[in-house]
């Protein structure tokens, strides 16, 4: 007789990056809102910008709008489920054999997947509340302090993971060089820089010195731990790839450079802008020019680097497409929504804010188009990978004899 079954019934914590990747594609249709619509007397647009911008719209700016809203709310809601699905089998996932084995090897890494996903659904949170909830700004000054502290509480658990992971590892001798190969160890780098993003927040956006500074302080301590703890994982990675070779389930996680310079670049232009309105701190438009041209540079090297790698171990063919695919393959999500991200921001912030650029002219959306592809392309991504893991599959039961 036929039975059902489903790749994601077997959960992993590569998992928790599908809620992971549905919550980015979430926050890139808020910058189309972000980008593209006025929001004077606040850094960021509000329900009632939006509501404005589309009663006296064109029908094409409606139409962004529109779709700006279908986007956020549908990746806002998917976020969601696959976060509570992602706890529940994580909670079942401790209580099991495996636990043990994953947390004291190299895959304990990937249990970082846990204060990422959870300091993502904070910030999807903020991006919905902003475009959804009428008089939301009314009250953000009261959020702040309460979001600083969801944030700091996300810090100090990542931190304690982090110092677990290295005792163990170090005491017992369990980490495995041969084992090694991919930048999976960067991933506590990466959950400290969701978690700090969300942190530099209130520095950009509370009237208040004292709450920006508390952001200022926060921000920054997670900043330098997670640049201290990527480099580390990135040299480890290559080391052991260059002796071992690449581990070819994970080479999705070459390419966690990309999003991780995405966040932190976003966390220092708040820090930026916090430190320009509050405490006299001035930067050039050309700073902002410089500075996002360097990172989207990393970002491009790091994608050359892992898409041949994966081009060369007939990723696709073997993790995503063969009868057994891998739930490592939605960390390719992450690396597209992070290139889509850091392309608004230098077209928006450094080629338009250095004048080298006119905004909404032929120009602009030529390049915006690409950001905009790439975007597509990774909610299709996402799409077909949830069809793939979480769709039913027929299989043939074997006989009893």
């Amino acid at each position: 007789m036929p039975t059902l079954s489903r790749p994601a019934d077997q959960w992993s914590p590569p998992y928790f990056l599908s809620a992971l990747g549905a919550g980015g594609i979430a926050v890139t249709f808020f910058l189309w809102l972000y980008m593209w619509v006025p929001h004077p007397g606040q850094p960021v647009p509000i329900f009632e910008d939006v509501a404005r911008a589309f009663a006296i719209g064109t029908p094409l700016q409606q139409a962004m709008i529109a779709l700006a809203y279908l986007g956020l709310g549908f990746f806002a809601v998917q976020h969601v489920r696959l976060m509570i699905w992602n706890l529940r089998r994580y909670a079942d996932f401790k209580r099991s054999p495996g636990f043990a084995g994953v947390q004291n090897s190299n895959a304990g890494a990937g249990l970082f997947g846990l204060p990422l996903m959870l300091a993502m659904t904070v910030n999807v949170s903020f991006s919905a509340g902003l475009a959804f909830v009428p008089g939301l700004w009314s009250v953000v000054e009261y959020l702040f302090p309460l979001a600083l502290m969801a944030f700091a509480a996300l810090a100090v658990m990542t931190l304690q993971m982090m110092g677990a992971h290295i005792a163990r590892l170090s005491v017992a001798g369990t980490f495995d060089m041969t084992k090694a190969g991919s930048f999976l160890q960067v991933q506590p780098a990466f959950a400290l820089g969701m978690i700090g993003v969300g942190m530099s927040a209130p520095a950009a956006l509370s009237t208040s010195p004292t709450v920006a500074g508390i952001a200022l302080v926060l921000s920054t301590i997670v900043l330098v731990i997670a640049v201290v703890w990527a480099a580390v994982g990135v040299i480890l990675g290559l080391l052991a790839m260059l002796e071992h070779g690449t581990v070819a389930e994970q080479i999705p996680t070459l390419m966690n450079i990309v999003p991780l310079v995405t966040v932190l670049g976003i966390l220092m232009l708040r820090q930026s802008h916090g430190l320009h309105v509050h405490f006299g701190v001035h930067a050039a438009p050309g700073d902002d020019l410089w500075f996002l041209t360097a990172l989207l540079a990393v970002q491009i090297g790091f994608l050359g680097f892992g898409l041949s790698i994966l081009k060369k171990h007939d990723y696709v063919a073997r993790f995503m497409t063969s009868a057994t695919p891998s739930a490592g393959a939605y960390g390719l999500v992450c690396p597209g929504v992070g290139l889509s991200v850091l392309l608004q921001f230098w077209i928006n912030k450094a080629l338009v804010g250095a004048g080298l650029l006119a905004k909404f002219g032929f120009a602009y959306w030529a390049l915006t188009s690409v950001l905009v592809m790439v975007q597509i392309a990774m909610v299709l991504l996402v799409l077909a990978l949830n069809r793939r893991h979480f769709g039913a599959v027929q299989t043939q039961a074997v006989p009893a004899e």
